[in-house]
C-alpha cells in the first residue's frame, strides 16, 4: 500500500508500507527530483545536444520523467525515455500525487493518457518525447539500446540493498554510451568504488536538501 505524504517544500511523495521507505525525500520531493536528476543530470548530459536519450531506475511516481519532459520541450530537445519499474503504481495513484501542478496541463495531459500503454511498449507523447516503462527488474532488464544519461532513482541500501550491489551497479552502467553520465542522490565509498570500476569520473555534488552531497559520475571515451 501507499499513502500520500507531503514533504518540506510542500510538494508531496508517497510512503511505500512494502518497502518501508518514502518514493522522495521528505525534505522535499519536487527539490530534490529537479537538484539530482534534472540540474545535475538533464542539464549537464544535455548541453549543446538536440536529442538525449535517458535511462532511469525506478520511474515510480514519475515526477522526475515529466520534469525531464518539461525540460527538454522548453529548450527543443527530442527527449528518448526509458524508466524500469518493477512494481507500477496505478494511474489513480499517480493522478493523487498533485504533480499535475508543477508541469504545463498539455504536459501532463500527455503522460497520463500514455500511462498505461507506455507500461507495454515505446509510446510517442509529442513530436519531442518518446516513453517506455518496461515492467520489470534491473536484474532482468536487457536492451540493444544505448544511453546518455542514467538516473539512478532506486529506493536506498538500507531497505533495498540488493540495487546497490557492485553487480546491479555494473549493469546497469553497462547501458551507458561513452561519455554518458550517471547520477543518482546517493553517495558512499562502495557505490563510488563500484562506479569507478566501471571505468567512470566520479565526482562529488551538493546534495538536495537533507543530504550533504551526491554522485555524479561520467563513462571514459573509448
Amino acid at each position: 500500500m501507499n499513502i500520500i505524504t507531503p514533504t518540506a517544500d510542500g510538494s508531496n511523495t508517497l510512503y511505500n508500507e512494502t518497502i518501508g521507505e518514502h518514493y522522495h525525500s521528505k525534505h522535499g520531493a519536487l527539490q530534490e527530483s529537479k537538484h539530482v536528476f534534472i540540474d545535475a543530470g538533464l542539464k549537464f548530459s544535455s548541453e549543446g545536444k538536440s536529442e538525449i536519450s535517458v535511462l532511469e531506475v525506478g520511474f515510480g511516481t514519475g515526477l522526475n520523467f515529466i520534469l525531464s519532459f518539461e525540460y527538454c520541450t522548453e529548450n527543443n530537445i527530442k527527449l528518448n525515455y526509458t524508466s524500469i519499474e518493477a512494481f507500477p503504481l496505478t494511474i489513480e495513484v499517480i493522478n493523487q500525487t498533485g504533480y499535475s501542478k508543477y508541469v504545463s496541463s498539455e504536459i501532463w495531459g500527455d503522460f497520463i493518457a500514455s500511462y498505461d500503454k507506455s507500461l507495454n511498449a515505446n509510446q510517442t507523447l509529442s513530436s519531442l518525447c518518446d516513453l517506455e516503462i518496461p515492467h520489470t527488474t534491473l536484474a532482468d532488464f536487457n536492451t540493444y539500446k544505448q544511453f546518455d544519461l542514467i538516473y539512478y532513482d532506486a529506493f536506498s541500501v538500507q531497505h533495498q540493498p540488493e540495487m546497490w550491489s557492485d553487480e546491479i551497479i555494473a549493469h546497469a552502467c553497462s547501458f551507458l554510451k561513452p561519455g554518458g553520465t550517471f547520477v543518482t542522490y546517493a553517495i558512499t565509498g562502495k557505490l563510488k568504488r563500484a562506479v569507478k570500476a566501471n571505468g567512470f569520473t566520479i565526482e562529488k555534488l551538493p546534495g538536495a536538501p537533507g543530504k550533504r552531497e551526491m554522485l555524479r559520475a561520467v563513462k571514459a571515451l573509448d
